[in-house]
């Protein structure tokens, strides 16, 4: 797997070093709060999630950890092909790390993995989510009520697409 550099951030392949800073991203509510399960309760919730990102078979997907000045401060990849995948930790909101991130993955997936189209599922109360990704061309596709069930509550879903460049 790559480590790619861009002008801020390094996103690199996952280690087990990384679940401390992982897991103080997936205990923050307002990170979680939009996400496909709840906060986090334990290290080991996040060394487990962690390990699943670390094992992902090759040509499976491919998800990386987002670091900044040295710090891992979140995570950016297509976690499934063709599914794209992000979170960062709520201190490094609105400085534009996020569509630094995805930009990479986005031309990677496109050029590396020959991706025909990659798609997102976004719950439609995550305003900043669904910016950010029709700032990167992403169209919605569909939606549906009552996708996942996250700590006892229904989420919706918005189904997002961006086709690969012609």
């Amino acid at each position: 797997m790559a480590r790619i550099e861009t002008q801020h951030l390094i996103l690199r392949p996952a280690r087990v070093d990384d679940a401390d800073d992982l897991h103080a991203i997936f205990t923050r509510p307002e990170a979680m709060r939009y996400w496909s399960r709840p906060p986090h309760e334990s290290l080991a919730e996040t060394r487990e999630w962690l390990a699943s990102m670390i094992e992902i078979p090759s040509g499976a997907g491919e998800d990386f950890i987002i670091e900044h000045e040295g710090r891992c401060i979140g995570k950016a990849g297509l976690w499934r092909f063709p599914e794209i995948g992000f979170i960062l930790h709520p201190d490094f909101w609105g400085r534009g790390f996020a569509r630094e991130a995805l930009e990479v993955v986005l031309a990677r997936g496109f050029a590396v993995h020959a991706l025909d189209h990659v798609i997102a599922d976004v719950d439609p109360r995550n305003a900043a989510s669904l910016g950010l990704l029709a700032r990167l061309g992403f169209h919605e596709t569909a939606r549906a009520q009552r996708t996942w069930q996250v700590d006892g509550e229904w989420c919706d879903s918005v189904y997002l697409k961006l086709d690969a460049p012609r």
